[in-house]
């Protein structure tokens, strides 16, 4: 089919080049022209797994392209695909105004029967003003659907996800456009969830706040580990083993961050309280994320005593593993708060250091891993690098002014650590 995709981040260059990847001719809309040119000439603005792959080979066989234009990706396609950011605003709620823009100018440029498809995270009942929002500004009266068709790409494992996703939800306000979307995701090869718009767009925000909850529940039993000598490993492993729970997201760490949860979680909790309901819960899952990072400031200021005039190894600056993406990552916000506490920092990123320059300052940029530790007094794991696993320990030891290691991400064995001379702090061990 011909399909066009408005917005070219995260989410909407990954959808395009997999919908290419299958068969259908992609138009990818940006209003950013350097990235488009980029993109145009070979390039990627985006860190991916196989994503660079993807997107050379179907931009040469001509099924994906790019423009600036929302008029030629509209002209072009049977099928638009809003995927434009949503952020949040001050008070949690959701800023829909890059969704409004975007509606009034597919409304502008559709001359025939269209089906607009909101990939964005956005509240419930957005599909509705954007039906709204269409009819008002459309200049030639041609009818059209709006249709939510929510993402559920993890970054770092966002490729695969979308080439073997476990769900597929569609809502509609009218079947129309049913057949139309089934054979999009026909390839795919995944059940389709039909449903009424509304519960689809509440499937997304239902979605992640419960991922965030299952987080903040590890993390608020780590504590319950560390002050009763258990393991939050073995317990978690424990618990994992019931199918009704499941091991997944059942990792404790310095907490959840990113562009997801954070912004989902507190929208969630802004979309109750507008339609009369106290989301408490949900709150305290905010808290608890909050209050993982407080303890684990406290855990190297109780170690190190003062940190003015301290070095300091941070590994790891994007929000996770397997991305470039810095947005509310928590390897950051440990960053900021070292350096408040007057710590100077060595920082390394596999991928993420280009994009941490411009928002970290007055620290050291380290390329190799090895050598962060170099001068230090103590060395931090802020992000779950899966390369950080292999770190020379025995060099990293020998490198630091003291043997402390800071693991926020429970990457090491306890007893190899405590066999290597290592004053080992890890989480809910």
């Amino acid at each position: 089919m011909n399909l066009s995709i408005i917005g070219t981040g995260y989410v909407g260059l990954v959808t395009g080049a997999c919908f290419a990847e299958v068969g259908h001719r992609v138009v990818c809309v940006d209003n950013d022209a350097a990235k488009v040119r980029t993109l145009q000439a070979g390039g990627i603005p985006i860190y991916e797994p196989g994503l660079e792959e993807l997107v050379a080979r179907n931009r040469d066989a001509g099924r994906l392209t790019f423009t600036t234009h929302t008029a030629e990706g509209v002209e072009q396609s049977d099928v638009v695909f809003i995927a434009v950011p949503t952020p949040p605003l001050p008070d949690g709620s959701v800023d829909l105004s890059y969704l409004e823009k975007v509606a009034r100018e597919i409304a502008a440029a559709m001359t025939r029967y269209k089906i607009v498809v909101d990939k964005s995270t956005v509240p419930v009942k957005t599909g509705d003003k954007v039906a709204e929002t269409i009819k008002r500004y459309g200049k030639a009266k041609v009818d059209f659907d709006v249709v939510s068709n929510p993402e559920f790409l993890r970054e770092g494992f966002a490729v695969e996800d979308l080439m073997r996703p476990d769900r597929i939800v569609i809502g509609v306000r009218s079947p129309r456009p049913v057949a139309a979307l089934k054979q999009i995701y026909a390839p795919f090869d995944a059940p389709i969830i039909v449903t009424d718009i509304n519960s689809a767009e509440l499937i997304k925000h239902a979605s992640n706040s419960f991922l965030a909850l299952k987080i903040s529940y590890v993390n608020a039993l780590s504590v319950v580990c560390e002050a009763t000598g258990a393991n939050i490993q073995e317990v978690a492993n424990g618990m994992g083993m019931d199918a009704r729970i499941g091991r997944r997201f059942l990792q404790a760490s310095l907490g959840f961050g990113g562009s997801c949860f954070p912004k989902d979680l507190s929208a969630f909790i802004k979309i109750a309280e507008q339609v009369g309901y106290d989301f408490r819960l949900l709150k305290e899952v905010q808290r608890i994320n909050a209050d993982q990072m407080e303890r684990f400031v406290k855990k190297i200021t109780d170690t190190l005593w003062v940190l003015k005039d301290k070095t300091i190894g941070v590994l790891g600056l994007a929000f996770k593993q397997n991305t470039d993406d810095i947005r509310m990552s928590p390897a950051l916000e440990l960053c900021h708060r070292l350096q408040k506490e007057g710590a100077a920092l060595r920082v390394h990123d596999p991928k993420a250091m280009e994009k941490a320059r411009a928002v970290l300052k007055d620290v050291t940029f380290v390329a190799d891993m090895n050598a962060v530790a170099e001068g230090c007094d103590a060395l931090v794991i802020a992000t779950e690098w899966e390369e950080f696993k292999q770190l020379d320990l025995e060099r990293v030891r020998r490198s630091l002014t003291h043997p402390i290691l800071f693991d926020g991400r429970n990457l090491f064995d306890l007893a190899e650590m405590e066999r290597l001379g290592f004053i080992y702090k890890s989480i809910g061990r």
